[in-house]
């Protein structure tokens, strides 16, 4: 045999073996993306209980906010009645316990928790699994947001407002942002958990790891949890 045919089939023997062994790696790391992503399911949530709590009166007396959370996670029936009453159906014709211009319902409610990210469904009261990861830590600029139990994200559906300006579209988004923030404080005061809203947040950064469509706007981010003992 030539010398340097020789030489030749020598280094692709070489070489062919780590090749295959990096594809092969590479083709098990793209299958565990694919299986994370599988494993956060549809998190059916209980009914929301609309009975009890403390009288209105009382919650807006004890309204505050609070910036020190334990990492004791919330029960799932709590989580539902926490978001029905920031945004759930109340009415027969899908209308919902906070308004919205236009009644555009354009605001989306996103759940950062421990296991990833959820996207609550309003009309079928139930979290739709988004990201498998925990992304608590890019919700926001504050320490206390990576250990506390629950980091809610209000997404703004511009694609859902028509055709009105950029300028009305920004003051709609915030107003009705506010309404549903609102009610998860008084939610919070009723039944005795710690709560804050937050601007301090790197929206680019939070936009990229949940996904966002051009016309979908972070407008703030609230943070839930027991208070810390």
């Amino acid at each position: 045999m030539n010398t340097k045919i020789f030489v030749v089939l020598l280094v692709a023997v070489l070489f062919a073996g780590p090749m295959q062994i990096l594809a092969a790696d590479a083709n098990s790391a793209g299958m565990k993306d694919v299986n994370s992503a599988a494993e956060l399911k549809t998190i059916e949530l209980p009914k929301p209980q609309m009975e009890g709590g403390k009288p209105l009166m009382q919650a807006l007396k004890e309204r505050k906010t609070s910036r020190a959370f334990s990492s004791e996670k919330l029960p799932l029936q709590v989580l539902s009645n926490m978001l029905w009453a920031a945004c759930g159906v109340n009415r027969g014709d899908g209308k919902r316990t906070a308004p919205t211009a236009m009644n555009k319902q354009e605001i989306d409610v996103y759940v950062a928790m421990e296991d990833g990210l959820y996207l609550y469904d309003v009309v079928l009261n139930r979290l739709i699994g988004i990201v498998a990861r925990d992304v608590r830590e890019t919700t926001g600029k504050q320490p206390f947001v990576k250990d506390a139990p629950v980091n809610l994200i209000y997404v703004a559906d511009y694609a859902k407002m028509g055709n009105i300006s950029r300028i009305h579209k920004d003051f709609y988004a915030a107003a009705d942002t506010g309404f549903i923030s609102q009610n998860v404080y008084l939610y919070c005061a009723s039944e005795g958990l710690a709560t804050v809203v937050r601007g301090m947040i790197d929206k680019a950064l939070l936009t990229a790891v949940m996904k966002l469509r051009g016309e979908q706007m972070i407008t703030l981010a609230q943070t839930v949890g027991y208070p810390k003992k």
